[in-house]
């Protein structure tokens, strides 16, 4: 039972890190390209980098290869 609780945390964590990794490239992404065309819409950056990240959560249960199987 411990072993199911230790890769757990390493899943979540992992996972997180991943998320907000992918966060923060949308941001980034988000806010040049829209700097470009006129001033940062502060709430489309934010809506967009939110939905990546949770997408990333999502993708995470496929799989991370972060975390062996093992």
């Amino acid at each position: 039972m411990e072993q199911i609780k230790t890769k757990t945390v390493t899943w979540i964590k992992c996972a997180g890190i991943r998320a907000l990794k992918t966060l923060a490239q949308t941001a980034i992404a988000t806010i040049g390209t829209t700097a470009v065309l006129e001033k940062v819409d502060w709430k489309v950056v934010l809506s967009a980098s939110l939905l990546a990240a949770l997408l990333s959560i999502l993708t995470s249960i496929a799989g991370l290869p972060e975390v062996s199987d093992e």
